[in-house]
């Protein structure tokens, strides 16, 4: 199982099994055709003959030298063998091979999973502590809407 561009066969299979790789529908929306029909060199995917078993779909900035990771999923069945860790160690090394210093990820301050996973790959949250003392960029995704903004050095 290697990590490879993800195709539009592999982001279609995503969508039609979406419920085995999110808990909820929140996230649908982000699951843009753009990032594959403009932004693929940046998406990727592990699987297993034409099964896709995770993905991580990213941008690199075009404002500052930052990898972006937009999604990360992994399927059910095949979480807490390394996949994610893998897709964010390929996306590492593509983006600092494109000149990137940094990279970013940014999750709700109600996603303990995710705020898990990435503290336990290095990265680090930025922003004020908020009532719980989670640190959080206040009104990042819009007004009443903060997030957890985390970055990690790469060079």
């Amino acid at each position: 199982m290697e990590v490879s561009i993800c195709t539009k066969e592999d982001f279609n299979q995503v969508l039609a099994e979406f419920d085995q790789f999110w808990e909820h529908d929140r996230t649908i929306a982000l699951h843009h055709p753009t990032i594959i029909n403009e932004f693929g060199n940046t998406a990727f995917v592990i699987k297993d003959g034409e099964k896709v078993l995770a993905y991580l779909f990213g941008f690199l900035s075009q404002t500052e030298p930052t990898g972006y990771v937009h999604l990360l999923s992994v399927r059910r069945g095949y979480r807490r063998q390394g996949l994610a860790n893998r897709l964010y160690a390929h996306f590492e090394q593509f983006a600092r091979s494109r000149g990137c210093t940094r990279l970013k990820a940014i999750t709700s301050p109600v996603n303990g999973l995710s705020i898990d996973f990435h503290k336990s790959i290095g990265m680090l949250p930025s922003g004020e502590p908020d009532s719980r003392g989670l640190p959080v960029v206040k009104d990042y995704a819009g007004p009443g809407q903060d997030r957890v903004v985390f970055y990690k050095d790469i060079v």
